[in-house]
């Protein structure tokens, strides 16, 4: 429950789809224009290992799936654990515990792999004190707390695909990416044995059986026949497909059911980025009429390469002539997608997005919807936009925060996100994270880890008692965040409850990128500081072979910026910097950047402050 005295409250809009939410649990359910399809055990199971390897569905609006789900609600209390894919994310596993009268438990966990594009084993344990999710035999995630002791009865295993309703979660729909495949290689249970097995963590679990899937096992298994509220699918045998060793769960629309694929790719989108035009297809293309440079036309530009993405589904165009403010249209022909039964489009016109021109230093007044303070307005991430947040709620509070400064950065925040994504020119930028706690009064009661750029920024961060209270601001800082791909990434991952975030601040450092090769080893070298330890003032030495650019920050052991001296250009030589800590006692971090030709360099040491 929401403290009143913080005055929480959710935007209109928002409020709008929890109505609609609560008139479509009470709507009749009728036939789905969508068929999906789920699997599940017959049989039950109480605590154990769950183990499966599979190729999820890729494309926004849906998700394939592993978990488990006490099939006797709501005779006995809702339980259930899962793994969810979702396909509008390439970077991302989620996972979840549920129980009646418990609050759900989800966690956006960080992968560096699309898990659309390969097979990767996924396995959750079970018992009575942790559920514990792995990923190719890394454990991932684990939960403990009260909330685990409410997870105590039989499980039936499930694997399936659908659309669900709530597109703020699963992302907007479009149904010419359908026909939709998830591919099941296997699916392993282990029993729960602490002290006896030879399996999972401590030895703890013993294999039971594993399902390879090259027929299906009408014993074990069923095919289900229904939908629920909230599921724009029905659930049919015939989307239930045993395959070349394979179980494939299918989400398919019109006349068609089945692993078969009878449409052709079709453009979703196409947008300028740069010298280049990004073309999104609706599924995977193959590469060589993807890269035909006459497949395409554009009035007005000259098409000069063809590049088809890693993803398989996004072809970069690079071009010439664009002429600023001008709007251009993509022509695109004879592109043929990947299924045993080749389709090929006939063409498709298709109008070109301009996003607005970015410009730094940028603010983002994250879950407002009125330009606040200088900062822009909060906004969903798209083809369309140039910065945005995947999925969570906006909130409102009309209660000061303390130490915020500037107050109407802190007066609105979004609740619950998977990421925010920032577009961002090759470079070096500076992030600043602004976060309070609006909730709760205590600490250890909101944990989440962040990620920027793939790598994990802070973990287990507290807001309450990195602020130092609720409605107190807190400022999360990272300097020497390198961009290549022309997005910056910002993930969460909850450990307690859900994330949140206030705003975002970017500021551009250099327009260059340190690239391998361009800058030898011995160009640079930076010293260790010295006196270590020191005792509030100390030393940084460091060797320049070119002229550079020299910026210097510190950081303390949490990743907070505790200060940083304004860029100096320097002259080849032998340099001293002279640092007063005025910090307490511990471990802090110095970073040292410099630029020359055009090119980045950066290292960064330790250095023990002791009063």
């Amino acid at each position: 429950m929401v403290l009143t005295r913080y005055a929480v409250k959710p935007r209109p809009a928002l409020m709008t789809l929890a109505l609609l939410a609560a008139v479509t649990h009470l709507s009749p359910v009728f036939a789905r224009e969508y068929k999906g399809a789920e699997l599940r055990t017959r049989e039950s199971f109480l605590y154990g290992r769950f183990e499966v390897s599979y190729r999820a569905s890729r494309g926004s609006g849906q998700t394939s799936t592993f978990f488990t789900y006490n099939d006797d609600y709501p005779n006995t209390p809702w339980n259930e654990i899962d793994i969810e894919i979702m396909g509008r994310y390439r970077d991302d596993v989620q996972f979840n515990t549920i129980a009646t009268g418990v609050r759900s438990h989800v966690r956006h966990q960080y992968v560096d792999f699309d898990p659309g594009l390969d097979y990767h084993v996924y396995a959750c344990e079970w018992t009575p004190d942790y559920v514990a999710w792995f990923i190719d035999g890394e454990e991932a995630a684990r939960q403990t707390g009260d909330h685990i002791a409410a997870l105590q009865y039989p499980q039936k295993i499930m694997m399936n695909i659908w659309q669900p309703a709530a597109a703020g979660w699963a992302g907007e729909f479009d149904e010419r990416i359908l026909p939709l495949f998830a591919w099941y290689d296997y699916v392993s249970y282990y029993s729960y044995t602490p002290g006896m097995g030879d399996s999972g963590t401590n030895g703890d679990f013993t294999l039971q059986w594993t399902d390879q899937f090259d027929s299906f096992d009408e014993i074990r298994w069923q095919k289900a026949t229904h939908t629920f509220n909230g599921n724009n699918v029905d659930f049919i045998p015939e989307n239930c497909v045993f395959a070349d060793g394979k179980m494939i769960l299918c989400l398919t629309g019109g006349t068609y059911t089945g692993h078969e694929d009878r449409n052709p790719p079709a453009v979703l989108w196409a947008a300028m980025a740069g010298d280049s035009v990004l073309v999104r297809f609706s599924e995977d293309v193959e590469e060589t009429s993807a890269e035909e440079t006459g497949n395409y036309t554009i009035p007005g530009l000259t098409i000069l390469h063809t590049e088809l993405q890693p993803d398989l589904q996004t072809v970069r165009l690079r071009v010439s002539g664009i002429v600023p403010e001008r709007a251009y249209n993509l022509v695109c022909f004879n592109i043929t997608d990947r299924s045993a039964c080749v389709n090929r489009m006939h063409g498709q016109n298709t109008m070109i997005v301009r996003r607005p021109e970015i410009s730094f230093p940028l603010r983002i007044n994250c879950g407002s919807d009125q330009s606040q303070g200088g900062a822009l307005t909060d906004a969903a991430w798209s083809h369309e936009t140039n910065y945005g947040c995947e999925d969570g709620i906006s909130y409102h509070t009309d209660d000061a925060v303390g130490g915020a400064g500037d107050t109407a950065m802190f007066s609105d925040w979004r609740q619950g996100p998977a990421a925010y994504r920032i577009r961002a020119p090759r470079g070096v930028y500076a992030l600043e994270l602004l976060f309070s706690e609006y909730y709760y009064e205590r600490e250890g009661t909101r944990v989440f880890d962040l990620y920027i750029e793939g790598e994990k920024a802070q973990e287990n961060l507290d807001v309450y008692r990195e602020a130092g209270g609720a409605l107190q601001a807190y400022r999360f800082s990272a300097d020497a965040i390198a961009v290549t791909d022309g997005v910056i990434d910002i993930r969460f991952a909850a450990d307690i409850d859900q994330p949140v975030i206030s705003g975002v601040i970017v500021e551009q450092l250099s327009t260059a990128v340190r690239e391998t090769g361009v800058i030898r080893s011995g160009d640079y070298r930076l010293g260790q500081n010295y006196p270590n330890p020191c005792n509030g003032s100390t030393v940084i030495p460091y060797e320049m072979q070119r002229e550079g650019r020299v910026r210097l920050t510190v950081y303390d052991i949490q990743g907070r910026r505790v200060g940083s001296l304004d860029p100096v250009r320097q002259p080849p030589g032998s340099h001293e910097i002279r640092w007063d800590i005025a910090g307490p006692s511990g471990v802090y971090i110095y970073h040292l950047d410099i630029e020359s030709d055009g090119t980045c360099w950066s290292d960064r040491g330790k250095m023990l402050l002791i009063r």
